[in-house]
């Protein structure tokens, strides 16, 4: 393998870890302060839905014309259109659509105490039936949306002195072509980790979100609340899915296409486990992840010399590594105490 290889291969699984690590921060906020998130996988599906339909429509001028039902009359919205791009416009309708999500999980399983697990198994039914029906009934292309161009994607981002220092032996190539060149939302993420890992860990909300997570009894015993820490790490955790679920729509991909999450929700909630619920772990988690996809995509067969690894066993390496690590073979993994279980105020 040339060292040009190597690159591109390393530059795939930037991109494709991408989504994995916005969506596991989301599950550890979420688990940190116990509350099991299985719905992941359709906020993701839900914001990508909804940030390439909106960044789509919002290219044109009919979109921002309200036509007024009971009146017959219309609301010129053109005046918003300048405040931001149409993928700016696409990125906040994917968080308030993932958010929304979010906040049905949040009045389930905080506010009337319901399973978590089967919670989150039904928003991501729900996901996956809704985008499909909205899809066919807005744009009639069998469940997906136009192909975005232009002002309707993220664009890669070049990074100052990349085509200056592009000759430079070695450091030249990875300037350039691996670390420069990615969308916003790629170094977004990426600068999420140490951020996540402040907040937990440096600050008294984070300290406070774990120890809800833990003892939410001691929490609530000192005067904090309970639900309102549980709301914001699920609000957070919405966020979050949106910038993934944006992400695979207008960033990775040029549009939505019907269930483009392909698991990566799950995967999510595996590499979750596998980072023992730490940030810096969780970067390393995904990125495992996001090079197994990157090989799989990169190399259809690959000859060992006594036999060949077929394709199809190359595109279920994540998801046969996601089956080990859920199985307990990596490593004792111990979740936050109290997940999974609804606080109930002792009187």
């Amino acid at each position: 393998m040339d060292f040009d290889t190597i690159i591109q291969v390393l530059d795939s699984t930037v991109r494709l870890s991408t989504p994995l690590l916005l969506a596991c921060l989301a599950g550890l906020f979420s688990e940190r302060s116990g509350i099991v998130d299985i719905g992941l996988e359709g906020k993701m599906l839900i914001a990508a839905f909804f940030s390439a339909a909106v960044a789509y429509l919002a290219v044109s001028n009919e979109a921002w014309t309200l036509h007024l039902p009971l009146t017959d009359g219309t609301i010129d919205m053109t005046w918003l259109r300048g405040w931001l791009p149409p993928v700016g416009w696409g990125l906040l309708a994917g968080i308030a659509a993932s958010m929304v999500l979010s906040a049905i999980h949040g009045l389930a399983s905080i506010t009337f105490r319901g399973n978590q697990i089967i919670s989150g198994v039904a928003l991501n039914f729900l996901a996956s039936g809704l985008t499909v029906l909205i899809a066919q009934t807005w744009f009639s292309q069998g469940g997906r949306t136009p192909s975005l161009v232009g002002g309707a994607r993220f664009n890669e981002l070049p990074l100052p002195f990349a085509e200056t220092l592009r000759p430079v032996p070695v450091l030249g190539p990875i300037y350039a072509d691996l670390i420069s060149g990615h969308s916003i939302l790629v170094y977004v993420a990426f600068l999420l980790v140490p951020l996540t890992w402040w907040i937990l860990f440096r600050t008294r909300f984070g300290l406070r979100l774990r120890a809800v997570g833990e003892a939410p009894e001691a929490v609530d015993t000192a005067g904090v609340s309970v639900v309102g820490l549980r709301y914001a790490s699920i609000a957070i955790a919405g966020v979050l899915c949106g910038l993934a679920g944006a992400y695979l729509a207008t960033g990775l991909q040029a549009g939505f296409v019907r269930e483009m999450t392909a698991g990566r929700g799950y995967i999510a909630l595996a590499a979750l486990i596998f980072a023992k619920w730490r940030p810096w772990y969780a970067l390393g988690a995904c990125l495992l992840f996001g090079f197994l996809q990157a090989v799989a995509l990169r190399f259809q067969n690959i000859d060992l010399g006594a036999f060949v690894v077929p394709v199809q066993v190359m595109d279920a390496l994540p998801y046969i590594l996601t089956v080990v690590i859920l199985a307990g073979f990596v490593g004792k993994a111990i979740p936050p105490r109290a997940g999974g279980e609804p606080y109930v105020k002792e009187r």
